[in-house]
């Protein structure tokens, strides 16, 4: 009994199995969770090094270019891939600059970026679509 890999539940009613299924489109699954310094759980599994979180996958193992700075290169590989929105997670003490230029160019491209530290960079993809939202994160200073 409970979810399955496809949002299945099975419940007893009336002595009798009954099953349902649910379309995980209908109920919001918490994909980010369990953050702190240098740390998350994605999808269920934990990661120590900054991340990206896509619709569709999830890039472990981010490294930018340049440290604490955020550039357009550093997107390249995914950047058709991003939705309509962006949550930059900059680190515990946003120690992470994005590029004003490489903010300008995502949204000129119609994507909508928001800039924060990293807590509220996870709380803020909790409150978004999973499916219309992205998250890159720096997870430690």
């Amino acid at each position: 009994m409970g979810w399955g890999p496809l949002g299945r539940t099975d419940f007893m009613r009336n002595g009798r199995l009954a099953r349902t299924v649910f379309s995980l489109q209908n109920k919001r699954v918490e994909r980010i969770r369990d953050y702190r310094f240098g740390h998350v759980v994605i999808d269920g599994e934990a990661h120590a090094r900054d991340v990206i979180v896509l619709p569709s996958r999830v890039v472990a193992n981010w490294w930018r270019k340049e440290g604490h700075s955020l550039v357009l290169d550093d997107l390249d590989d995914l950047i058709d891939e991003l939705p309509g929105t962006l949550i930059v997670g900059c680190g515990a003490s946003s120690q992470m600059r994005p590029d004003p230029k490489t903010l300008q160019a995502l949204r000129d491209r119609g994507i909508e970026v928001e800039v924060l530290s990293t807590p509220e960079a996870v709380r803020r993809f909790g409150e978004c679509d999973p499916e219309h939202a992205a998250a890159a994160l720096h997870l430690t200073c």
